[in-house]
């Protein structure tokens, strides 16, 4: 029988070797996951945002997260979170939807939706290894989850921002390219 190619050239994986999407899971999901992680030895690396509108910035940083440890798990802020950090018209696209978009990267294993505005209980209850945000976060910014990383021992990594990609630049190319109306062919 031959065994089908897959495309896995960011995840360290051998040609031929079977790939299982990412889970979307509940905390207490996670917890179970992060214990069992914990007791093989493995990096795990957690990150958090929007996702909304899920672009090549988003692809990019995700990758080179997933690169830093042996588990990528995404906290996604929910669609209530959202509104509350971007304002009343975001999300664009519901958490559900969002979430299945991030768990179906081959780069994501885990994705949590988190109901607050900061992941700083997420971080909190998990406990990874290495907690990731993108460049967006450097030159005196500081993730509020920071702090709660360096309160057991884990470490923060800013990733270099990809320029030109970003959620509100897209928005902003849409609204240019078509606010007037019609799509054009």
């Amino acid at each position: 029988m031959m065994r089908p190619l897959l495309f896995a050239a960011n995840r360290g994986c051998l040609a031929g070797e079977l790939f299982l999407m990412g889970r979307i899971v509940s905390l207490e999901e996670a917890l179970t996951v992060r214990g069992n992680l914990q007791a093989e030895g493995k990096t795990v690396v957690f990150t958090n945002g929007h996702f909304d509108l899920l672009h090549m910035g988003h692809v990019d940083y995700l990758q080179r997260a997933r690169e830093l440890g042996d588990v990528l798990a995404v906290g996604l802020n929910s669609d209530a979170s959202t509104r509350a950090l971007k304002g009343e018209k975001r999300p664009i696209v519901p958490q559900g939807e969002r979430a299945r978009m991030l768990a179906a990267l081959a780069c994501v294993d885990y994705v949590i939706i988190f109901e607050e505005t900061t992941a700083n209980s997420l971080v909190e209850a998990l406990k990874p290894d290495l907690y990731v945000k993108g460049g967006d976060w450097g030159e005196g910014h500081t993730p509020p989850e920071a702090e709660v990383v360096a309160s057991y021992g884990g470490q923060v990594r800013i990733l270099p921002y990809l320029p030109e990609h970003s959620t509100t630049e897209l928005i902003e190319t849409i609204v240019e390219r078509f606010g007037s109306g019609g799509i054009g062919e």
